[in-house]
């Protein structure tokens, strides 16, 4: 790999210079090395003494190498900001989950999570379909308050 060079003292090669054309100066070469090294691109080195020219591969992957590989990207219609802010709510839902009851936990679950309606809830347990639907507004008016004091 092509070995990265100091960068001149322009003081001392130009005495005579302003300030502001010796920070130009060095503007220009701390540019030069960007686009000689850090950027991201691939390229061929000519080795002058040797008489060798190598290649020096890209630091970054090739979409087509990424999509061969089935790698995952983020759509672009995604807005990051949401995501957190979603991820952050469902954080704090889970932690407000886990205080309530066991029986609370297992009707939201088959309510919200697996599926069910009330009324095949309240068969599955043997219980009537208005005592479903009065326990699951009980428990989410109680998630609802939780939530709120966890702010």
């Amino acid at each position: 790999m092509a070995t990265m060079k100091r960068i001149p003292n322009y003081r001392k090669m130009y005495p005579t210079a302003s300030e502001e054309v010796i920070e130009v100066l060095r503007q220009g070469e701390r540019r030069l090395r960007y686009l000689e090294y850090d950027i991201k691109v691939e390229r061929f080195v000519l080795d002058e003494t040797k008489q060798v020219a190598f290649f020096i591969p890209s630091r970054e992957d090739s979409l087509e190498r990424l999509i061969e590989a089935e790698e995952q990207f983020v759509d672009e219609e995604t807005n990051i900001e949401e995501m957190a802010i979603k991820t952050v709510m469902v954080e704090q839902l889970k932690e407000t989950m886990a205080l309530l009851s066991a029986d609370e936990v297992e009707m939201i679950n088959a309510l919200f999570y697996q599926g069910f309606s009330e009324r095949e809830y309240a068969r599955k347990v043997g219980i009537p379909q208005k005592t479903i639907n009065d326990r699951k507004m009980r428990i989410l008016h109680k998630l609802k308050k939780l939530l709120e004091n966890q702010k």
